[in-house]
């Protein structure tokens, strides 16, 4: 063996190809209004660099939005990508529901229709549910759904998140429609845990770590959806394809990107959507550094564009010379 077969030969759950998606950012403009035409951009650069697109996720203020603008979104990527293209959207329910089924079947089928995958984000009125219980809505929520993405995040992201105890977890797997589920408790060991589980379960299921601060849970058998990916597509792409070629630059990249993480998403971790503008500003992606209105902003921006553009130099100089 040697390179990345050797480092990584006890850590790789064997022959597989990384499937990478990004939780595409949102741009607003200076007024704070959505501004389709950067995002348009930033999901067309995201899709050339080889991730697939996730919206309306965290990183694109989908709790925040209201469901027009969540629908405008998703059609903008539609449009942006072309048809044909794989794209995943929230499916996010109506917060005020105490029945939440009826709008997640609202959500869904607006995505469908349009050719996305949806992404069942979680819903307070769905918390503390008994495993079985657990099991039977989410059953009922996919019901006539081709494939979807199941969704756990950790309270640290946002209050209506929840992390399943692992009987709950392990009943989601055996929901045919859910192909896979993205996994936020920022957790190794419960992250393991949910491998292992897949392993023992339903081996094609596809566990999307969301752990920001560990991205080299690809190297442990993970798949990955995160917010990180959206600061850098093209960096992600190059780690990925480092990691399919067997290549030690995999530790290199995911050095750096993972240094660009521990900055982004430190605590409080939500402000993680500001540092997100203010990289992608630094770095040429965006015109603007203006997030949601309603979403929380870093307290010394200039101070964390400075470490921001460290992490930038640190990318930078991983990256191959243009060609002459």
């Amino acid at each position: 063996m040697s390179g990345l077969a050797t480092a990584f030969a006890r850590l790789d759950h064997g022959s597989r190809t990384l499937h990478g998606i990004s939780a595409t950012f949102l741009p607003f403009t200076p007024d704070r209004a959505i501004d389709f035409d950067a995002f348009a951009t930033h999901a067309a650069r995201t899709h050339a660099a080889g991730l697939d697109v996730a919206v309306n996720m965290d990183t694109g203020f989908g709790d925040l939005l209201t469901p027009g603008e969540r629908l405008a979104v998703i059609e903008t990527t539609r449009a942006t990508l072309g048809p044909g293209a794989r794209f995943y959207a929230a499916a996010i329910a109506d917060p005020t529901a105490t029945d939440p089924i009826p709008s997640y079947h609202t959500a869904i089928d607006e995505i469908t229709a349009r050719g996305g995958i949806p992404v069942i984000v979680q819903s307070r009125a769905l918390h503390g549910l008994a495993p079985v219980d657990l099991a039977s809505v989410y059953t009922e929520i996919v019901a006539g759904c081709e494939e979807a993405i199941a969704f756990e995040l950790g309270s640290m992201f946002a209050a209506h998140g929840e992390i399943w105890d692992d009987d709950g977890y392990a009943r989601i797997l055996d929901i045919a429609p859910i192909v896979g589920a993205k996994h936020s408790s920022l957790d190794r060991a419960t992250e393991l845990r949910r491998l292992a589980a897949r392993d023992r379960g339903r081996p094609e299921f596809r566990v999307y770590t969301g752990n920001d601060l560990a991205i080299d849970m690809v190297a442990y058998g993970s798949d990955y959806l995160l917010g990180l990916s959206t600061f850098a597509p093209e960096a992600f792409a190059a780690r990925d394809r480092a990691f399919a070629d067997g290549s030690l630059d995999f530790l290199a990249w995911n050095d750096a990107l993972q240094h660009l993480g521990n900055v982004g998403f430190r605590a409080p971790v939500p402000e993680y959507k500001h540092s997100a503008a203010l990289f992608l500003h630094l770095t040429g992606g965006l015109p603007h550094t203006t997030i949601h209105p309603l979403a929380p902003h870093r307290d010394h921006a200039e101070a964390d564009r400075e470490v921001l553009a460290d992490c930038a130099r640190r990318l930078d100089r991983l990256a191959p010379p243009p060609p002459p």
